[in-house]
């Protein structure tokens, strides 16, 4: 099978997982729907990931794994508190900044350098976020203050800078301790849901009263982004068993365009036509990073 298929698909479903979460979090706090949908995806990942092959598993990678997994659930509870505050159209293509902060940390604290073609992604992701956020009669620097002034563009920052310290977490346990792609995602849908019940009863609220006042439409919702959200990371790894990284990273990117336009379609938020050709910018910024 080519790897642009699983890949392909992995995009459209987590476009269509991201779309399902703006929908639910209309009528549910973010907290408590991060909660009850690691509890589903625990589940399914419980029957997809687990299995009897659990070579590779040692204390030092289960304890970075853990870790991980804390920065992982704390930058999804800012993701869905950006989608729940935000247009959606807004909000999602802002996390394509990723490769583009990974770059600069590099930069600035590894010593890494900057070649033109990386230079040339960032300049784009820098033009996509100014078209995303300008607005009429604005100075020229005043699309880059909403970061500053609106709290839920802090959202996306703290997202942004979570994602990236874990996705370095993740080369590390992939390609140095060699923790095998169903094993990790198994456990991490493990260690979420323990961290996203941790952080529920920090809030002093009861995770049984949780499941007991969510309705049965919301509920089913919630069943439908664990499959979506368990179906777009397995074909993930499955693109991954055949191609780079990178490649797969490209495609699965345009699940941002996708949610986008027919998230944005389906919600009725304004200038998406604007909105588009800023995330098609912003995607080819990083797929020049990504892929360099």
């Amino acid at each position: 099978m080519d790897w642009y298929i699983p890949a392909f698909l992995s995009a459209l479903l987590s476009a269509a997982a991201a779309i399902s979460q703006k929908k639910i979090l209309f009528d549910i706090d973010a907290l408590e729907f991060s909660f009850v949908l690691s509890v589903f995806n625990l589940f399914f990942a419980a029957i997809v990931f687990f299995s009897k092959d659990i070579t590779g598993i040692t204390v030092t990678n289960l304890l970075i794994l853990y870790i991980k997994t804390v920065i992982g659930a704390l930058a999804f509870l800012n993701v869905m508190l950006a989608i729940k505050n935000m247009e959606i159209s807004r909000a999602l293509p802002l996390l394509v900044l990723t490769p583009g902060m990974v770059a600069f940390f590099a930069f600035f604290f590894l010593g890494e350098k900057l070649n033109l073609i990386e230079i040339i992604g960032m300049v784009l992701l820098l033009m996509g976020t100014y078209i995303l956020e300008v607005k009429k009669n604005q100075k020229i620097l005043e699309p880059f203050n909403v970061f500053i002034k609106s709290k839920y563009h802090n959202y996306i920052i703290y997202a942004l800078l979570l994602f990236t310290i874990s996705s370095v977490a993740d080369k590390i346990l992939l390609r140095n301790y060699h923790l095998k792609p169903t094993v990790f995602v198994g456990l991490q849908q493990l260690f979420l849901a323990i961290n996203f019940l941790i952080f529920i009863l920090l809030k002093k609220k009861n995770p049984v009263l949780i499941f007991k006042k969510i309705n049965k439409n919301i509920l089913i919702w919630i069943l439908l982004v664990s499959i979506l959200t368990i179906g777009y990371r397995y074909t993930q790894i499955e693109a991954l068993k055949i191609a780079p990284v990178a490649l797969v990273l490209s495609v699965k990117r345009t699940s941002v365009f996708f949610a986008t336009l027919f998230g944005g379609k389906l919600f009725a938020e304004s200038t998406l036509i604007k909105k588009s050709f800023a995330t098609i910018i912003l995607l080819t910024g990083a797929y020049l990073i990504v892929n360099n």
